[in-house]
């Protein structure tokens, strides 16, 4: 099937069936702006032997135990088995484990644990679709303001006094989500000229914004009570919640906005032609990029909500994986999924024995490697471009 008679069928069938794989070039002809295929049989590309799935899920299987185990007071990694294997599979492993073991592992450690795969997840993932739609290597919930606007939104929640807690805790990641929407919104307009992003107009709006949701968010602090002024290591990014409780809060905004995410490989592909070729195919631009948008909004405002405002994985993440497994959408807003969680599990627990028995903000440690690396693709970028 050619390209232009998948664009006659209905938009989203196109989309998610009759578009070609990403390892077969696709040229723009010589008589127009029309997307062609090749007339002869290009040589496959060789890419790396090990397979990214594996190796991520591996990794992320030991730096979760490590995490698990490693604290004020240090559970052996043969302990967090075999306390795990009695709760999950009913074997009796753990007779002789003292309890303080289990209270700690299954109240405290477990939970911040699962919750900061969920928010590595979250923040690596809609990185991956922001520099998608902007077509920006720059685009990140943390660069763009639009973790920011999260956490305006979330402290304006936090400042209320709820009647009863379960009310607060599904307040804070609905007020998130709507301060993270006003802001991509207010980036977008601003950095947009003529139909295109640049780096620049991105950073500066993006900057802008930030600045303005950062003096917003000081002024709530100030103008509230003294617990919501103690929420500082919550901005540095020292605000994971423990218990189950924003787990089971968090859980159902990360579904939504991730399954969207996850499967949205094919479209991001097919909006790196750019708009124009994307509407030759077919593609409804404004609706698929309003409904990345808010899934991609939705997911950084439950990642702000339940662990504060933590940058740069959604930039370091999807370039990583980039680097090493290619450009193909399909593939890496998936492995960005794992890869995130796996280095937020390993920037906390950095976090956590870098200035034991004190907890450093994860915030803290991401913006010391995040830093460089912005530069680093800030280089790489005009570098590209001359």
């Amino acid at each position: 099937m050619t390209i232009c008679s998948a664009a006659r069928d209905p938009v989203w069938s196109m989309v998610w069936r009759h578009l070609p794989d990403c390892s077969t070039p696709i040229y723009l002809s010589e008589c127009g702006n029309n997307l062609a295929m090749p007339d002869r049989e290009m040589p496959p590309v060789e890419k790396k032997v090990f397979h990214p799935y594996s190796i991520n899920l591996i990794l992320l299987v030991v730096i979760g135990l490590l995490s698990i185990g490693v604290g004020s007071i240090y559970i052996p990694p043969e302990a967090v088995g075999r306390l795990l294997l009695e709760r999950i599979l009913g074997i009796q492993a753990a007779a002789n484990l003292p309890d303080t073991f289990t209270l700690i592992l299954f109240q405290l450690r477990l939970p911040h644990t699962i919750l900061l795969i969920l928010t590595g997840s979250a923040l690596a993932t809609s990185g991956a679709a922001y520099q998608g739609l902007f077509r920006n290597p720059l685009a990140d919930p943390y660069l763009i303001g639009v973790a920011s606007g999260a956490g305006v939104g979330a402290v304006l929640a936090m400042s209320v006094e709820w009647p009863e807690n379960f009310l607060r805790m599904f307040s804070i990641p609905a007020s998130a989500f709507a301060g993270a929407i006003l802001t991509v919104a207010a980036v977008y307009f601003l950095a947009r000229s003529d139909g295109f992003i640049s780096t620049s107009a991105l950073i500066l709006a993006g900057v802008a914004i930030s600045s303005f949701t950062a003096a917003l968010t000081s002024f709530l602090m100030l103008r509230s009570n003294e617990e919501l002024r103690r929420a500082i290591g919550w901005l540095l990014g020292g605000g994971v919640m423990s218990g189950w409780e924003p787990v089971f809060a968090m859980l159902p905004y990360w579904l939504l906005g991730s399954l969207v995410l996850l499967f949205s490989g094919h479209v991001l592909n097919v909006l790196q032609f750019g708009d124009e070729q994307a509407k030759q195919l077919g593609l409804p631009i404004e609706r698929v990029k309003l409904i990345l948008i808010l899934a991609a909004s939705l997911t950084t405002a439950a990642a702000v909500a339940f662990a504060g405002v933590i940058g740069f994985i959604g930039l370091i993440v999807p370039h990583t994986v980039r680097l090493i497994w290619g450009p193909d959408y399909r593939r890496l807003i998936r492995i960005c999924a794992l890869a995130g969680s796996t280095s937020l599990l390993a920037a906390d627990l950095i976090a956590r024995t870098i200035t034991a028995p004190q907890t450093m903000p994860v915030g803290i440690i991401t913006a010391l490697a995040g830093a460089p690396f912005f530069l680093w693709v800030l280089k790489r970028s005009r570098s590209a471009r001359q």
